[in-house]
């Protein structure tokens, strides 16, 4: 592989030439990130350091065709995205409760779902997207991974700004040059250019001082690209706390993880800022600058740093269709409260034909991004309205507050999970109840048919269904 000469040059000057041949010539790694709260066993090539879920792998296998990453039970995330996962873990200490979250930037849902094991239990994330594909993405993942108190958004950060103080936690995990994805992606090579960089800069800009407005007064921002020039790193950061009111956190890290400080234009450590940089090489995986900035004042409300509104609005199909005020009405059905864990407390409500499950507590927040941005998804889908009945969702047998005695168990294999996966309808056993059934594959739901007797209707989502062949 040939690297622009540019960005030698520029790793060169930072101390980081070691990382030219790594980058260049080295096959990435492949690494797994274990969903805390369904599990499964991962056969793997040992464990990444600073996440106790993740695991590396020895060959990169063709995950479709395996079921348990359709169940959501573990994510495809390169390594030193999970230190997401350490960093909130450490934060998490100095929380007395349940907090919010925004990940602002949050396709296609690895930071984000590293984040939802890491949190305080019962704590709300929102999860929001500006190009409407990565958006539809994203709510994929995050209704398999299931966990119950997220929301799933399509906006503009400059719309989300105007929610205000909001958040205790904010990720920004902003658009940017994609330095250190030259290794696995051939397009971060070819586009690369100082140009590229200083663009980049500038909307990071943008979307950080939006953001900066959502995050209430001692909430922390988790500030992270995939590059490794100063431009869009350090400075970003330094600029964050001088401009807009923040200091620099300090997470602590083991010297034998490898991981790089802030450094400053010579490549010296620049021990003004506290920051974390993953370099292929020194460490397992891509390339990743991290920094952690706590807000401990306010900028001047005269400064025009904030909502500023980028070039395309977002599509607002949605909105047409369900109104993003649209209120919800409880719905008073027993039934649908023993679908759920009789542990856990949920308001469920219709709009439209759709019922849903969100925790009472945070409805106030729910009700508030609905203002501002289109909701594409929130809480668990319980199921859809039909004349009397009420089918069961698939987004109802992802999450981690099913109840799984609600409906009959059927135990699947391989094969059969992947017909299903396909859109296949099983043959079940003899004696199964006519219904609605959960298979079940690998002690874990997988998702749903109805059973008429001698033949079943599967319930799998049309759009996520397995398209490769067997």
């Amino acid at each position: 592989m040939n690297l622009p000469e540019g960005f030698v040059t520029m790793l060169t000057q930072l101390g980081l030439g070691d990382a030219v041949e790594a980058i260049a010539s080295r096959e990435p790694e492949v690494s797994v990130r274990v969903n805390a709260r369904k599990g499964c066993h991962i056969d793997g090539d040992g464990g990444v350091p600073w996440c106790a879920e993740g695991v590396y792998l020895r060959e990169r296998p063709t995950f479709a065709l395996d079921p348990r990453w359709h169940q959501g039970r573990y994510y495809v995330q390169e390594g030193g995205s999970m230190f997401v996962s350490h960093v909130v873990k450490h934060l998490r200490e100095g929380w007395a409760g349940p907090v919010a979250v925004l990940d602002a930037c949050a396709a296609p849902g690895g930071k984000t779902t590293a984040v939802m094991d890491a949190l305080p239990e019962g704590s709300l994330v929102v999860a929001n997207e500006y190009v409407p594909a990565r958006a539809a993405v994203l709510r994929e993942n995050i209704v398999k991974w299931g966990y119950p108190a997220a929301i799933v958004t399509r906006g503009d950060t400059a719309d989300i700004a105007r929610m205000g103080e909001t958040f205790d936690l904010v990720i920004a995990d902003v658009p940017c040059s994609g330095e250190g994805m030259m290794r696995k992606d051939d397009e971060a090579v070819d586009q690369w250019s100082e140009g590229l960089v200083r663009e980049c800069a500038d909307r990071q800009w943008e979307i950080v001082s939006n953001l900066w407005r959502t995050l209430r007064l001692g909430g922390v921002m988790i500030y992270s690209t995939c590059t490794f020039n100063r431009q869009e790193n350090e400075l970003t950061v330094s600029r964050i706390i001088s401009e807009l009111g923040g200091e620099s956190v300090v997470v602590p890290v083991d010297a034998e993880w490898g991981i790089t400080p802030a450094l400053d234009a010579d490549g010296r450590p620049d021990d003004a800022i506290h920051a974390y940089r993953f370099v292929p090489g020194r460490t397992r995986g891509e390339g990743l600058f991290l920094s952690v900035i706590r807000k401990v004042a306010d900028a001047d409300a005269s400064d025009d740093y904030g909502v500023r509104a980028m070039r395309v609005k977002p599509s607002r199909d949605r909105g047409k269709d369900k109104g993003k005020g649209a209120k919800a009405q409880p719905v008073p059905t027993r039934q649908l409260v023993e679908w759920l864990d009789p542990s856990r407390q949920f308001t469920i409500y219709a709009e439209g034909d759709r019922v849903s499950a969100f925790p009472a507590e945070w409805a106030g927040v729910l009700a508030e991004v609905r203002r501002h941005v289109d909701v594409i998804h929130e809480g668990i889908h319980l199921g859809t309205v039909k004349g009397r009945d009420i089918v069961p969702a698939h987004g109802l047998v992802m999450s981690s507050a099913f109840n799984k005695s609600a409906f009959p168990l059927v135990d699947i294999d391989t094969d059969t999970a992947l017909r299903y996966l396909r859109g296949e309808s099983p043959a079940l056993p003899d004696g199964t109840p006519r219904g609605h059934v959960v298979l079940n594959y690998d002690g874990s739901p997988l998702g749903l048919v109805k059973n008429l007797g001698p033949r079943s209707n599967s319930l799998y989502p049309a759009p996520w269904r397995l398209k490769i062949k067997i």
